[in-house]
C-alpha cells in the first residue's frame, strides 16, 4: 500500500472529523458521547499549532485521508511539560493494514524533535489491537485502572502505557 505520512492541513479536517466521529459512535477509543463539528476540530488544530505540536495524517495513493495522529500536554502543569499524551486514529475500512505504526513511528520521532521526554498512551483496556500496536513500538504499561469510564452502557476500564523517548538524567 502506498502511503504519505504528512503534516496535517485545514483541508485534511473533514476527513479527520469523520474519523473522529466514526470512532465516537462506534469505539470506545474516544470516551465521548457526542459527536463534534467542523467548528471543534478545527479548535483543535488551531490549539495544536499555537502548541506547536503535531498533527499528522496518512494520505493513501488515492489522495484520501485515511488515519491521523497528534499529541499534546499530558497535563496542564509545568512539572509535566516533558510529557505528552498521543492518539492515532485509522479509518474503519482502513484498519488492520499497517496505517497505525505508520503514523505512530513518525509522531514519536517528532515528539523527540520536541524535546519530549515521556509518550503517554491511555487505551480502553478491551482494545487489545492498540495495546499490541504500542507493545510492538516499545511502550510498556504502566497501569491499569478499572472502571473509571462509561459508553454504551457499560463501565471502561483504562490502560496506561508509556514510552521513553530518550534517556535523560
Amino acid at each position: 500500500m502506498s502511503l504519505i505520512v504528512r503534516d496535517a492541513t485545514p483541508a485534511d479536517l473533514p476527513a479527520v472529523l469523520a474519523i473522529y466521529n466514526d470512532a465516537v459512535a462506534n469505539t470506545t477509543a474516544i470516551w465521548n458521547d457526542n459527536l463534534v463539528d467542523l467548528a471543534n476540530r478545527q479548535a483543535w488544530f488551531d490549539l495544536r499549532a499555537t502548541q506547536g505540536y503535531p498533527i499528522l495524517v496518512a494520505e493513501n495513493a488515492s489522495g484520501e485521508v485515511v488515519g491521523y495522529s497528534s499529541f499534546g500536554d499530558w497535563r496542564p502543569f509545568d512539572g509535566f511539560r516533558h510529557t505528552v499524551e498521543h492518539s492515532v486514529y485509522v479509518r474503519d475500512d482502513q484498519r488492520g493494514q499497517g496505517i497505525g505504526p505508520r503514523l505512530m513511528t513518525v509522531l514519536i520521532e517528532r515528539a523527540r524533535a520536541c524535546d519530549k521526554h515521556v509518550m503517554v498512551a491511555a487505551i480502553e483496556s478491551g482494545n487489545l489491537a492498540s495495546i499490541r500496536l504500542h507493545e510492538r513500538l516499545g511502550f510498556l504499561t504502566t497501569g491499569q485502572m478499572p472502571q473509571v469510564g462509561t459508553k454504551f452502557g457499560r463501565w471502561l476500564d483504562l490502560t496506561f502505557m508509556q514510552l521513553m523517548l530518550e534517556q535523560r538524567p
